[in-house]
């Protein structure tokens, strides 16, 4: 069975946190998890690769950016929606 979308982002984020998938909550921050900045970067970079996709992501200033990283739900309607995208063009 293929991993979903929501199951591999959240396998990419709890590695970063050294932490056990079922321990990462949708409504849980990166912060509440423990990543910090260069974690954040490091994610970033595992779920393009994962899902062959360019994130829209500057990292000195995460406010300004179209990729939502507010909570574990966000980011991964975030990619969600990256990978439409992509399937579109």
């Amino acid at each position: 069975m293929a991993e979903s979308v929501k199951d591999k982002v959240i396998a990419i984020i709890a590695e970063q946190a050294v932490l056990e998938p079922s321990d990462v909550k949708d409504e849980a921050s990166l912060e509440d998890l423990g990543i910090d900045s260069l974690g954040l970067v490091e994610s970033i970079f595992a779920i393009e690769e994962a899902f062959d996709i360019s994130v829209p992501f500057n990292a000195n200033e995460p406010e300004k950016s179209d990729f939502d990283v507010s909570s574990i739900s966000a980011i991964i309607a975030a990619v969600e929606s990256l990978i439409a995208e992509q399937s579109n063009s």
